[in-house]
C-alpha cells in the first residue's frame, strides 16, 4: 500500500517539482540559508532516526575515511603536539582535499559553504568559511541523522535571527525581553525573491473551499507522519478553519510556494497575546510549516519563516512562538508526550500500542477500559451563557504559569466554544462544572486530531482527543493544598476520559505542561517517544520548566511553567 500511495503521488507531482533544479540559490543569500533538516524541524515530531542498518554502516565509513585524512594531516605537521591541543589549528592544518571531503559528508554544510554554482573562487570560499567554523559546529553538522539530529547548517540559519543562542549566557539568569528593535518602515514592502525557478509566492484565500483543500491535502500528504510510515496526521477542513480563522486573522499571513498550479509548501501564522512571565506582548503563533516531500533539502523552510516574518513584521509584530520536535538555537522550555489508551484493542491491532512483555490482550484492555458515566456533580456540556465565567477562570488560572495566551472573550469563545449549528464535524469539546449556586467552579477542553492508518486493512484512521485547556477555582480557594487540586484534578481528568470514550475516540493525548504532572500517571497515560520544544522568537527568556526534569521523567510536587497548547 505504501508502494502505490508513493507511485500515485509522483505521478501526481509536476516536473518543476519531481525535478526541482540540482543548482541551489546563492548561498550569500540570507534568505536562502538553511537545510533538509530545517524542512523537517517544524514538521516532525522526534521518533528516531529511522535509518537502515546498511546505511548507517556506509556513512559510518565514509566518515571514518574523512577521520583518518583529518588525522594523517594532523600527524603530517611539524606541530602536531600542538594542534592536538588546539582544535582551531588542526582544522588549519587539514589539506583543500581533506576538507573537501568533510564538506561532502553533509550535503547541506555543502550547500552553504559552495556559493553559486559555475563560481571559479566557490570550492576557495569554501574552506575558508570552513576553517573559521568551530569543530563543535563541524561535528555537529556530522551528527546522527533522523528526525532528532542536530544538522549544522540548520543551526548556521537559526544563527542569523534573532533567537538565542547554545551558549548565550547560559545557564545565567537574563533579562528578559526582545533581542532586537526594528521599526516598520525598515521591513521590506516585497515578498523576499525565491531563486528557484518555475516558483511563485502566493496568498492562500481559506475561506475559500478550493484553496482550504489545497492546503488539507498539502498537510495530510506531506506534514507529519511516523518513521514507519503507517500513521498520518489528518487534519479535517475543521479543524484548519477552527486553527487558521481564529480571531484578527489574517488573509497575508497563509503563505504558500507555487509550482504551476500546485501548492507545493505552506506556512501560517495567527495573531495571539501572549504573556512570558510578567511580560504581556502582542505576537504571532506560527504554525504549519510544511514542504513537499520531494522538495526537501531545497532550503525552502529558511524561504517561509523569513517570508511570515516579513508579513508579520509588516503588521508591527515583532515576536512570535512556535513549537517543534528537533533541537533548534534555544528551547524556551520542552515538554514530553503521553497517551492514554481508550481503545487499547485498536490501537494494538493498528500497531500503535504494543502488548507487553508477559501481559495479554485481554488484561490489556480491561486494563484501559473507563466507568460509563462521569461522577463530577455538576458536570455538563459549555453554552454561550458560561463564556464570562470561563473567560475569568481561565484567565485567573493561567496566571500560575509562566508561559501562556492571553485571551479576550472572543477568543475564549473561538478555542473553547462549540457551535452547534456550524457546518461540519465538531472540532471541540468543552464542560462545566456548575455548583448548586449557579457558579461555574472548574471546566476542561479537548479536541480532535485524527490520524489515518496507512497499512491497516481493518481500520482506516486512530481519532486522538488532545487536552487542550482547563482551570479549578480549587486552585485559589486552597492555593497551598496541592494534595485536595491534586484529588480534584484527577476527578476531572478521569470524566474527560469516560467523556471522550462516549465520543468515540480512541487515545487521549496530553503533554507535561500545566498541573498535568498531577494526574498523567494517575490516569494510566504512558510516556511517548516524542518531546515538544517551544521556542520564542526574538525574545530572550530564563528557560520554563516543561514538567520533567533531565531525565525526562515527571516529577512529582513540580508543575511546569507551560501553560500555552499549540496545535
Amino acid at each position: 500500500m505504501a508502494d502505490q500511495s508513493k507511485k500515485a503521488d509522483e505521478a501526481q507531482v509536476p516536473d518543476a517539482i519531481a525535478n526541482p533544479a540540482t543548482n541551489p540559490p546563492p548561498a550569500d543569500s540570507d534568505a536562502d540559508s538553511g537545510s533538509e533538516a530545517e524542512d523537517a524541524a517544524a514538521q516532525t515530531a522526534a521518533h528516531g532516526d529511522g535509518e537502515g542498518d546498511a546505511k548507517k554502516k556506509k556513512k559510518k565509513s565514509k566518515k571514518s575515511k574523512a577521520k583518518q585524512g583529518a588525522q594523517g594531516a594532523v600527524a603530517a605537521s611539524a606541530a602536531a603536539a600542538t594542534t592536538e591541543a588546539d582544535p582551531k589549528k588542526a582544522i588549519e592544518g587539514l589539506t583543500p582535499q581533506q576538507i573537501s571531503e568533510f564538506i561532502a559528508l553533509n550535503p547541506a554544510l555543502a550547500n552553504e559553504l559552495l556559493g553559486s554554482a559555475g563560481s571559479s573562487d566557490a570550492t576557495a570560499n569554501a574552506i575558508e568559511a570552513f576553517k573559521k567554523l568551530k569543530l563543535q559546529d563541524i561535528m555537529t553538522g556530522l551528527a546522527s541523522s533522523g528526525k532528532n539530529r542536530k544538522d549544522m547548517a540548520s543551526y548556521k540559519f537559526w544563527s542569523t535571527q534573532p533567537v538565542l543562542q547554545f551558549g548565550d549566557e547560559e545557564p545565567k539568569l537574563i533579562e528578559e525581553g526582545p533581542l532586537k528593535i526594528q521599526d516598520v518602515k525598515d521591513i521590506p514592502t516585497e515578498p523576499i525573491p525565491l531563486a528557484l525557478e518555475a516558483f511563485r509566492w502566493v496568498t492562500m484565500d481559506l475561506t475559500n473551499e478550493a484553496e482550504m483543500e489545497e492546503v488539507e491535502k498539502l498537510l495530510y500528504g506531506h506534514y507529519v507522519e511516523d518513521d514507519e510510515a503507517m500513521f498520518r496526521f489528518k487534519y479535517s477542513n475543521s479543524l484548519l478553519k477552527w486553527s487558521l480563522l481564529s480571531p484578527g486573522w489574517k488573509k497575508e499571513w497563509h503563505v504558500g510556494i507555487r509550482s504551476g498550479n500546485t501548492l507545493c509548501a505552506f506556512i501560517s501564522a495567527i495573531p495571539t497575546d501572549m504573556r512570558v512571565r510578567n511580560n504581556v506582548i502582542r505576537g504571532a503563533e506560527v504554525n504549519f510549516l510544511c514542504i513537499h516531500k520531494k522538495l526537501r533539502g531545497k532550503r525552502l523552510a529558511p524561504v517561509l519563516i523569513k517570508e511570515i516574518t516579513r508579513r508579520v513584521n509588516r503588521e508591527g509584530i515583532w515576536q512570535a512562538i512556535y513549537t517543534g520536535g528537533i533541537v533548534l538555537p534555544r528551547p524556551v522550555s520542552t515538554c514530553r508526550y503521553y497517551h492514554r489508551a481508550l481503545n487499547w484493542m485498536k490501537l494494538y491491532e493498528v500497531g500503535f500500542s504494543p502488548c507487553p512483555t508477559n501481559s495479554k490482550p485481554s488484561y490489556q484492555a480491561r486494563k484501559y477500559a473507563v466507568p460509563d458515566k462521569t461522577t463530577t456533580k455538576g458536570l455538563r456540556e459549555m453554552e454561550a451563557k458560561d463564556l464570562d465565567a470561563v473567560h475569568d477562570l481561565l484567565e485567573r488560572y493561567l496566571k500560575r504559569f509562566d508561559l501562556t495566551p492571553v485571551w479576550n472573550k472572543a477568543e475564549v469563545d473561538h478555542w473553547l466554544l462549540h457551535k452547534k449549528d456550524a457546518p461540519g464535524e465538531q472540532v471541540i469539546w468543552s464542560y462545566v462544572v456548575e455548583d448548586a449556586d449557579g457558579k461555574i467552579t472548574d471546566f476542561f477542553s479537548f479536541y480532535c486530531l485524527e490520524s489515518s492508518v496507512i497499512q491497516s486493512q481493518k481500520y482506516s484512521s486512530i481519532k486522538a482527543a488532545y487536552l487542550f485547556y482547563y482551570a479549578s477555582d480549587l486552585a485559589f480557594s486552597a492555593p497551598d493544598d496541592r494534595v485536595a487540586l491534586k484529588t480534584h484534578l484527577n476527578a476531572l481528568m478521569a470524566d474527560a476520559l469516560i467523556l471522550a470514550k462516549k465520543h468515540d475516540f480512541d487515545v487521549f493525548n496530553a503533554l507535561s505542561l500545566m498541573d498535568n504532572s498531577m494526574f498523567l500517571e494517575q490516569q494510566k497515560f504512558g510516556p511517548g517517544d516524542g518531546q515538544l520544544h517551544f521556542y520564542l522568537f526574538n525574545y530572550k527568556a530564563n528557560p520554563i520548566h516543561g514538567g520533567v526534569n533531565k531525565r525526562n521523567q515527571l516529577e512529582d510536587g513540580v508543575s511546569s511553567g507551560v501553560g500555552f497548547t499549540m496545535l
